[in-house]
């Protein structure tokens, strides 16, 4: 139970909490951006939120956790890798108007999906002994 609470967590982050922050002003709608650099953050947002819809039904109604921990490993993992690459293409997690969302002077992504990515591989390694 705990590894399907653990998955459910980092899919919560990924498919409702992400598309919850990023469809306002300083996103989607943010008229500084290219409307390419739109197009491509609301096709991340519908295909995070579909990957985390079929994460869901593979935990609690298949039973199946594996695959569903590793596509969210995939999702938050994908997100800590651009972050760690941010300075070799221009990237920020800055917004616009110089504002960084932060909790605990970290990053507020890199600290929730931070930790939902070792949680989540904390809960494989454990299943896998248990076995």
């Amino acid at each position: 139970m705990t590894k399907k609470i653990t998955i459910t967590f980092s899919i919560i982050l990924y498919a409702v909490v992400v598309p919850f922050l990023e469809l306002n002003e300083t996103h989607v709608w943010n008229l500084d951006w290219t409307p390419h650099a739109r197009i491509h953050e609301v096709w991340q947002l519908f295909t995070n939120s579909s990957i985390g819809i079929l994460c869901l039904w593979l935990v609690w109604f298949k039973k199946e956790t594996t695959i569903s921990a590793l596509l969210s490993l995939f999702v938050t993992g994908g997100f800590l890798a651009a972050y760690l690459l941010k300075s070799s293409y221009g990237g920020s997690m800055q917004h616009s108007d110089g504002t960084e969302k932060m909790l605990f002077g970290i990053n507020m992504g890199v600290l929730g999906f931070g930790i939902a990515f070792v949680l989540i591989i904390i809960a494989l390694v454990f299943s896998k002994i248990k076995r």
